[in-house]
């Protein structure tokens, strides 16, 4: 094993995802190389402001941009040619990759431009910019596979409107329910989790304060008017949020963009985790469209996705509430540690949603249902998975007493529908019992709430 990280290859000490399948080839976005690239486009997008404020002049800001591999999309190109281990092992001394970076970039622009490469910003102003970038791009992904998952669950909901099943609460058989009701929970809790998640990717700010916080730099080199155009500038470079004001200690958008990021997993977590349980061999309700296998037991039809998307729902919690813990310890104008922990949680977050919604897109895609096990399912009960509505129903004819007598002998093993023919008061008040037991019967509004997803 190699002791020198400048000099180590790749494959021998990062995580290429052998311990995380759920975000294996769906992390790309959040890499190093991407944060790196991203970096780059922060520093292009910053003496490209001051260009845009009129500070600069612009061929000093074309030539940045062609040294650098701008190319107009706010990435650089990916032949930047910073090699990613050194700048590592050189952000080590400093506590950021930014400070070995700059001068690097530096010495790829003709010396006459130097000056206007990080030109008044501080460390903190390039990485926040450069992770938001990052965020904004992943959020973009995990968004157009959370939506798909929306309409796969919607059209799923419609599909299986009516097809009664068990309701479980604390795991108990409790009433009748359907399908069609159970997705239309998912989906909505997906909704909900989209449009969290939009509003708060629309909002993620860039970030140029200088060194204190004060953009004083900034208007030491180029004029109050200038220095309060620049944000919104560098922000419009970058295609993020123009700062209402620095950022440095007050951590909002990243905890916010956590909270989201949580939230969607969560929705999702509802999902694998009831699929999970459905999909068991005794209940066997629902099964994923390709199971995944057993190392020693060939009969095994593991619901593969759902595990992994419950495995980052999981984990995603933590990672936000670390996202808190950062927040409020951001001291002073600039944490010392809070912020830096901050990096790779963030990722890490971001890296999960990606995985766990791409992996939901499949899941829900490939869903299949068992009719004939929720058929047998609701019959375990032998009749009282209606036992509350025959409270309603006959309590006022019987007595709520005698009730009570009827479904404890049917639930120690009586006949229910013998237990209520022996009862001649049932039929006088023209009751009947096989419409009073058939479960498809006390769904209540399943179907309205159903129909509603589509308007």
């Amino acid at each position: 094993m190699p002791t020198d990280p400048a000099a180590a290859d790749t494959a021998s000490f990062a995580d290429v995802g052998l311990l995380s399948p759920v975000t294996l080839g769906h992390d790309s976005e959040v890499g190093d190389d991407e944060v790196l690239g991203a970096l780059i486009a922060a520093e292009v997008a910053l003496t490209r402001a001051w260009a845009a404020v009129g500070v600069a002049p612009q061929s000093v800001a074309d030539v940045v941009s062609e040294a650098l591999g701008w190319n107009g999309s706010g990435r650089p190109c990916v032949q930047h040619g910073v090699a990613l281990h050194r700048l590592a092992a050189a952000a080590v001394a400093g506590g950021n990759p930014v400070i070995p970076l700059v001068g690097e970039l530096r010495a790829r622009v003709p010396e006459d431009v130097r000056a206007w490469v990080h030109r008044g910003a501080t460390s903190q102003d390039m990485l926040d910019s450069a992770l938001m970038l990052i965020a904004h791009r992943a959020v973009a992904s995990a968004l157009a596979d959370l939506r798909a998952t929306e309409e796969e669950l919607v059209q799923f909901a419609a599909d299986h409107r009516d097809e009664v099943a068990a309701a479980r609460t604390l795991t108990q058989h409790a009433v009748p329910t359907t399908l069609g009701l159970r997705a239309a929970g998912w989906a909505r809790g997906v909704a909900r989790a989209v449009q969290r998640l939009e509003a708060t990717a629309h909002e993620l700010p860039a970030q140029l304060a200088g060194a204190g916080g004060t953009l004083a730099s900034f208007v030491q080199i180029g004029g109050e008017a200038a220095a309060r155009e620049l944000p919104a500038a560098f922000a419009a470079e970058l295609g993020l949020a123009a700062p209402a004001a620095p950022w440095h200690t007050q951590r909002w958008p990243v905890t916010e963009l956590g909270d989201a990021l949580a939230q969607a997993t969560d929705a999702l977590g509802v999902i694998a985790a009831d699929v999970a349980t459905l999909s068991r061999t005794e209940i066997a309700e629902l099964a994923e469209g390709e199971g995944g296998g057993s190392s020693a037991m060939p009969q095994k039809q593991n619901p593969a996705r759902a595990i992994l998307i419950r495995s980052a729902a999981l984990r995603a919690p933590q990672l936000a509430a670390t996202l808190h813990a950062a927040a409020a310890l951001a001291v002073d104008e600039r944490p010392d540690g809070a912020w830096h922990a901050e990096w790779p949680t963030l990722r890490e977050l971001l890296r999960l949603a990606l995985g766990a919604s791409a992996n939901a897109k499949q899941l829900v895609g490939g869903l299949r249902v068992n009719d004939a096990a929720m058929q047998h399912n609701l019959g375990l009960s032998r009749g009282l998975i209606v036992a509350e509505r025959l409270s309603l129903v006959l309590g006022p004819v019987l007595g709520a007493d005698r009730v009570r007598q009827i479904v404890a002998a049917a639930g120690a093993g009586a006949d229910l529908s013998e237990l209520l023919l022996a009862e001649p008061a049932i039929a006088e008040a023209g009751i009947d019992i096989a419409e009073l037991l058939d479960p498809s019967k006390y769904t209540g509004l399943a179907g309205q709430y159903v129909d509603s997803l589509a308007r």
